[in-house]
Parts: C-alpha cells; structure tokens; sequence
C-alpha cells in the first residue's frame, strides 16, 4: 500500500482505533473520510482536522449499503482504499441470540457486504487496498465474547481468501490484527493496564503499513503472544491463560 495519496474510508472512524488511525492517515497526506453511526462523534474528529470528511453509515444496515456505496464513489471518485474497522465488542454469559446476530451483521456481514459494493470501483483504481481489522482473538478466542470472536477469525480467513482471490489484480488485501488496546470498545478497556495504549498501537501499527511492500497481516509486538501461539505449540496454555476457569 502506499502510504501517502491515497483517499481513504474508514468505518468506525468515530473513535477508537478508527478515530486514531483517521488522525494518523490524514497526518500522512491522505485524503480521510470517516464513517460510522453517530454523526456528532464524526463531527467532533473531523473539527481537528481540516480537509477531512464524515458520511453517517450503519454498516449492520444491509439495505443502505449500495446507496451508500454510490454516492460515496460519486463524491469521491478517487477512493482506492477502504478500512474495514467498525465493529462491537459485546460480553455474553450466556447464549445470547440478539447480541450474536448483531455482532454478525456489524462485524462479518458489514464488512463482506461494502467490499462487495466497493470492489469493482477499488479494481478500476491504478493501485487499491482493502485493509481488514480483525483482532488477537481470531487466534486464540475470548470465552466470554465467543460471537465477536467468531466473527473475528471469520474476518481473518476471509481475508486470506479474498487477498487468492485478488492475488493477480491491482487490489492489495491487508489484514490489521490489533491486541487488546486502551479505547472503549467495551467498558473499562480504556483504562485497562494490561491493555496496549492507543498512540503505542498506532504507531507501531502505521511504521508497518508504511513499510514497502506492505505487509499482508500487520501484528504488532504485543498481539503475537495471541496470534503465533498455535506456531508456538502454546495454544492451549495461552488459551488457558486466557480463559481461566
């Protein structure tokens, strides 16, 4: 991918990583357009950087996404990159059917459905990504948030199967495997010390997209403790480290 130029969408720009990796892009030389569902917190991230823009998107919303998809192209014809970031993060002690369906549809259906209506356009660009965000979990899972880590490992095998499918075009396939990290993506992350803090994660994260070439799956320091420990022969140790009973 190339690190500057680019105009590029992220979903889940509002906060979080989304937010910071925003911030980080745009400081680069790209062109950023932020989307996600609460318009007031896009505001509020686009006032700190000028040129930057904010389009309302809810991607667990599978009719809106075409429309959406058109007219983004139409007020950005030079888009070639994409970030796939939003997504929730929703603790179930239990089965819990309308939290699992929902972070299906926010963080596997959201992601497989832009894609696709973005494709063609990223295919005509002369140089395009589509950059994934999955997680440490789709490695080794989280037992008290199965479905999001489900939906993850489903994001990083998608990602291998589409970087095959696209192996020969013009599309790069980037997968961003983040650690735990200090946002609020569920409660007392942000100030959990055993969490990677946010301007940490960002930075190790941007020096290895901006490496050439880019790497296919960009993991940080922290996240391999989790993401090598089935090359490790330490899955199970590692997953019961993290699952304690």
């Amino acid at each position: 991918m190339q690190p500057t130029g680019n105009t590029i969408l992220i979903t889940g720009g509002g906060s979080g990583i989304g937010a910071a990796l925003a911030h980080a892009f745009h400081e680069a030389g790209n062109q950023v357009i932020i989307a996600g569902r609460r318009q007031a917190a896009l505001d509020a991230v686009v006032a700190d950087h000028p040129g930057m823009a904010a389009v309302t998107l809810d991607v667990e919303d599978a009719a809106t996404i075409p429309t959406f998809a058109q007219k983004l192209i139409a007020d950005f014809p030079g888009l070639n990159a994409v970030v796939l970031n939003a997504g929730i993060m929703v603790v179930e002690e239990r089965i819990d059917l309308k939290i699992a369906e929902a972070t299906i549809a926010t963080n596997l259906l959201g992601p497989i459905r832009l894609a696709h209506a973005l494709l063609p356009h990223l295919q005509a660009q002369p140089a395009s990504a589509i950059l994934t965000v999955s997680s440490g979990l789709a490695f080794v899972p989280l037992a008290a948030t199965p479905t999001y880590s489900a939906t993850k490992a489903a994001i990083h095998s998608w990602s291998l199967s589409l970087r095959a499918q696209l192996h020969d075009s013009n599309v790069e396939v980037i997968e961003i495997v983040p650690p735990a990290v200090q946002t609020d993506l569920m409660p007392g992350h942000a100030e959990n010390p055993n969490a990677l803090p946010l301007a940490d994660y960002i930075a190790e994260t941007m020096a290895l997209l901006r490496q050439q070439p880019t790497p296919p799956e960009i993991h940080v320091e922290r996240v391999k403790y989790l993401s090598e420990a089935a090359q490790r022969g330490e899955f199970e140790s590692v997953f019961r480290t993290l699952n304690p009973h």
